[in-house]
């Protein structure tokens, strides 16, 4: 709960501007502040007794029969000396220019501010209340009422004559009256009445709950929301009334209108004033409490309470007590709440203090969550109502948020914040990096520093690196391959980390970063040598990237050890800057190596390492024979006797037999297969590929006596050689495995050729007619002869010009025609 505190001055005033918030975390709705200036000269030397605001100005009455005129910061800008008396109340209309004052002694005052208009009245009685037409200014709405024992109603008539009229009385002093449009509503000691203006008639009687505390000790206080709804607070009841008109047909002798009481509920304590905040209520409580020291019940501070109305209860909204000056002598009556609608200020007045309470806006707010220290809440507040606050600004609250999470030790979220609250301000930014440094916390913020637009000074990044680099190495390197070479002098740190390597020299990471930093001073080749050391993936991307070819003419082997792969692709796709000569050259003394390259680039192009394909015949057979037969294949530049020696010095049968074929030596190729392999099904292959007719004949007198390549021979012979050969050669006797299984497949393969011939015979003959039908249609055919054809002899025109004579022409099927005169006379 929030409380209105006194704070002393340097000249011992009681005064105070500012309320004492309790340590509650609900934010109070209200804010306050005391109306100082001329009112605490007034009040210095007599109380207040009354106080009507209007939006322009306020007028504070006394108990010394003073009325002053303040403006809003509480200066005097008029005083009238109206009785030597307690001023009960004081009426405005809604120009402000005229008003009604009455007073203890029974006096009544109507007169304009601004104007010689006057009215004096002098009653035998103390006259409470006073109330002035709303529309007084008008000349026919010359209109006003006074409370004493009785309520009057004055109105000026003929020849400007105030006649006065008794609207009601017997029930006791009229307590208040507040008059809104032609609705006048007023209490006195049995309860609340309401007259209709227009109609003269009262529309209803709102008696008082409690009828056990004096009216004069606990007065009623009214207070009308809108033209239609009035709100009563008596002793601790509050009721909401609306006034609604009565339909045509239930009026008879009723008023047409009528009030219905649409919320009400009781309070904790009690009611001093009300007054509406939207749909919510305002009340001013009298307060007492019990004192454990004198052991008696005394005034405690005042509330303000807000408050939501529910048909039967209410809820609270918030609630403070306030500090004002003198409370501890103060009755219920000596509190009043006024308010001004335009602008939700609430003024509570006492004898000794006027404290004024307005709602609290966003800089209020923001202020509030600040106290609370809830600054992420405060910084989103301000960015969302940047346009209207006045008193802060987003970047001192975003700097108040970073010192409070370096405060609390959060260094990370702090450096993040710095990012959104610093911006593109290199000066706060470097500010902030210091105050990092100071505390040791220069790697939480090392993430989050800006690397461009804006760009700090390079003294700020090599004092992080640093901070890295005497601490962790991977962090180091880390930023190194972030951060813009631009953003640091290079110089600088490379010394640093060549000084640190000479206690490591072993470190990867340092020396990798090295290498990074070398490439980004464009020392590319110191780069490189670093990266082939480290055999560093990057390497080759760094080639390509700085076209380094010149570099790595002498690296080459170092390449080939770290990536073969890489390194022959880079070298092949890069022949133009590194020679197929140079590259064999450099890799004369690893012949595993040299093999690799000259692999690959055979396979890319079969012609282009020709000077070496006799040299990659020893390669293919030391290091890679699968890849030896399909080389001596593919290639056409390779010495065969050269290759011959070789594989036979190695005996590499299948390589040696291809090439014995290739030689034209087939013989002897078939021989090796049959003595070496032994293998009758690739001897058979062999055969067929050659198709050499005394191949077959030696594979059979070779295969005669061997069983096993006689069935072989059986199964595979018969669509090249006539099996009849071979079985004429088997001697008797002889025990051949599946001889029955192969002669089968033998006669199958011989119906099968029989079929394909039959078949093939039968499409040639039906082609061959269709074709001879084909021919005869178009032979059959007419041809046209007109004039535009010639003798192909004589070139003259075919037909005569002369069409009744005959004539005689040859038309051939070439479609050359002659006249029959015209083609040479056969001799036979």
């Amino acid at each position: 709960m929030a409380e209105a505190g006194e704070k002393e001055t340097r000249s011992n005033e009681e005064s105070t501007d500012e309320s004492e918030e309790d340590e509650s975390e609900e934010e109070p709705k209200l804010k306050y502040e005391r109306l100082s200036n001329g009112v605490t000269e007034i009040l210095q030397k007599d109380a207040a007794s009354c106080m009507t605001v209007h939006e322009k100005f306020l007028a504070l009455g006394t108990h010394y029969g003073k009325v002053y005129l303040l403006d809003v910061q509480g200066n005097i800008t008029q005083k009238f000396d109206v009785s030597p008396v307690k001023i009960n109340q004081i009426s405005l209309d809604e120009s402000g220019e005229h008003m009604g004052v009455c007073s203890e002694d029974g006096k009544v005052q109507v007169f304009g501010l601004y104007s010689a208009e006057e009215f004096h009245e002098t009653f035998d009685c103390p006259i409470k209340i006073v109330a002035v037409h709303p529309h007084f200014v008008r000349s026919h709405f010359k209109q006003f009422v006074t409370g004493g024992k009785k309520l009057l109603l004055y109105e000026r008539g003929w020849m400007n004559r105030w006649k006065p009229s008794v609207l009601h009385e017997g029930e006791g002093n009229i307590r208040n009256v507040k008059w809104r449009g032609h609705l006048i509503a007023w209490a006195n000691n049995m309860g609340v009445k309401i007259l209709d203006m227009i109609s003269k008639q009262r529309i209803t009687n709102v008696p008082r709950d409690d009828i056990s505390l004096r009216p004069d000790m606990y007065p009623c206080s009214l207070c009308w929301k809108d033209n239609l709804t009035l709100i009563i607070g008596w002793g601790n009841s509050v009721k909401i009334c609306s006034v609604k008109e009565r339909h045509a047909s239930e009026m008879r002798d009723l008023p047409n209108r009528y009030v219905e009481i649409v919320f009400q509920f009781d309070t904790e304590f009690y009611i001093s004033g009300l007054a509406p905040i939207c749909d919510q209520l305002v009340i001013l409580s009298y307060v007492k409490e019990f004192s454990e020291k004198t052991e008696v019940e005394c005034c405690a501070r005042p509330r303000l309470d807000i408050v939501q109305p529910l048909p039967e209860s209410c809820e609270e909204i918030s609630s403070d007590a306030l500090t004002v000056r003198g409370f501890q002598e103060n009755e219920c009556r000596d509190y009043h709440l006024e308010y001004s609608e335009g602008e939700s200020l609430f003024y509570i007045i006492s004898p000794r203090d006027v404290v004024v309470a307005k709602e609290r806006d966003q800089d209020d707010h923001i202020d509030w969550l600040l106290e609370k220290k809830k600054y992420e809440e405060a910084l989103m507040a301000a960015e969302i109502s940047q346009k209207t606050i006045k008193k802060h600004k987003i970047l001192d609250i975003g700097l108040a948020y970073i010192n409070h999470l370096m405060e609390k030790g959060e260094y990370d979220l702090a450096a993040r914040k710095c990012q959104k609250i610093l911006g593109k301000n290199t000066e706060l930014w470097e500010f902030e990096v210091y105050k990092f440094k100071e505390i040791g916390q220069l790697k939480s913020i090392s993430r989050y520093l800006p690397r461009r637009d804006p760009v700090l000074k390079p003294l700020i990044y090599e004092m992080v690196l640093h901070e890295f680099l005497e601490s962790d190495y991977e962090g180091f390197a880390t930023l190194i391959k972030e951060w813009p070479g631009d953003l640091y002098n290079n110089t600088i740190i490379v010394q640093a980390v060549v000084d640190h390597l000479k206690k490591d020299p072993q470190n990867r990471t340092l020396l990798r970063t090295l290498a990074e930093l070398y490439t980004y001073d464009q020392r590319y080749g110191r780069a490189l040598e670093i990266y082939l050391t480290l055999r560093h993936k990057d390497v080759f991307q760094l080639i390509h990237k700085h076209n380094l070819f010149s570099s790595i003419r002498d690296k080459i082997v170092l390449l080939m050890d770290f990536d073969s792969e890489k390194a022959v692709d880079m070298l092949l796709d890069n022949e133009d800057k590194i020679s197929i000569d140079r590259v064999v050259e450099e890799l004369e003394n690893r012949p595993e190596l040299q093999h690799v390259y000259l692999h690959k680039l055979f396979k890319r192009d079969h012609h282009k390492g020709q000077r070496y394909h006799e040299k990659q015949i020893s390669l293919y057979a030391e290091y890679d024979r699968p890849n030896l037969l399909p080389f001596l294949r593919d290639s056409t530049h390779c010495p065969l006797e050269k290759a011959l020696e070789i594989c036979q010095q190695r005996n590499f049968v299948e390589e040696t037999v291809y090439l014995l074929s290739r030689m034209g030596n087939s013989r002897s190729a078939l021989k090796m297969i049959m003595e070496e392999l032994q293998d009758v099904d690739k001897a058979i292959e062999f055969a067929k590929e050659q198709d050499d007719g005394e191949l077959w004949e030696d594979l059979i007198l070779y295969s005669i006596d061997k069983p096993p390549f006689i069935t072989g021979l059986l199964n595979n012979i018969g669509t090249h050689v006539d099996p009849i050969l071979l079985i004429h050669r088997i001697k008797e006797g002889m025990e051949i495995p599946n001889l029955r299984d192969s002669l089968v497949k033998i006669l199958q393969d011989y119906n099968l050729q029989i079929l394909l011939r039959e078949g093939c015979k039968k499409i040639l003959v039906a082609d061959s007619l269709s074709l001879l039908k084909k021919m005869h249609r178009t032979q059959m055919k007419g041809v046209l002869v007109d004039e535009e054809n010639i003798c192909e002899s004589c070139l003259s025109p075919i037909l005569p010009s002369d069409a009744s004579k005959s004539f005689s022409v040859i038309v051939f099927h070439c479609r050359h025609m002659f006249h029959r005169e015209c083609l040479p006379v056969s001799n036979t």
